[in-house]
């Protein structure tokens, strides 16, 4: 049987790219401009530091949007991964129950409390057993 076709997951895309861009063709323009007034020589003034800080200023930033997109880029697959699994987890679960050949081989999420496990009988300590819990769940209480 083939497998269905699965919605694309959400992954950050043109408007997270745009950006980096964006940074990407400041910060392009501003290294430039720093090379050709290297380029031409003379004094350090005011222009130099401004084109040098342009330039360090928008490369970082475009370094930190595109770090951003590639953690949310990820974040968004694992996601997607992470939702495939309990989908697939819940639908056999649902199938083992549906092909049991009696109805007990399904074990019941518990429904109770962890405060209600506690017996009487049993120390402080001691915890109920996954048998006791069951039969509590059923509705057949031992005393």
């Amino acid at each position: 049987m083939a497998e269905p076709d699965r919605p694309v997951p959400h992954r950050p895309g043109a408007i997270s790219l745009f950006f980096v861009v964006k940074a990407g063709v400041f910060a392009l323009g501003f290294w430039i401009w720093l090379l050709v007034l290297a380029v031409l020589g003379g004094p350090a003034t005011g222009v130099h530091l401004i084109a040098a800080t342009g330039a360090v200023t928008t490369t970082l930033v475009g370094v930190v949007l595109g770090a951003r997109m590639a953690l949310q880029r990820n974040a968004a697959v694992r996601h997607a991964e992470l939702k495939r699994l309990l989908v697939d987890i819940s639908w056999n679960a649902f199938a083992a129950a549906g092909n049991a050949d009696e109805p007990a081989k399904v074990v019941p999420f518990p429904t109770t409390s962890p405060e209600s496990d506690r017996s009487t009988n049993r120390r402080p300590g001691e915890r109920a057993s996954a048998f006791e819990r069951g039969e509590r769940n059923r509705g057949d209480r031992r005393r």
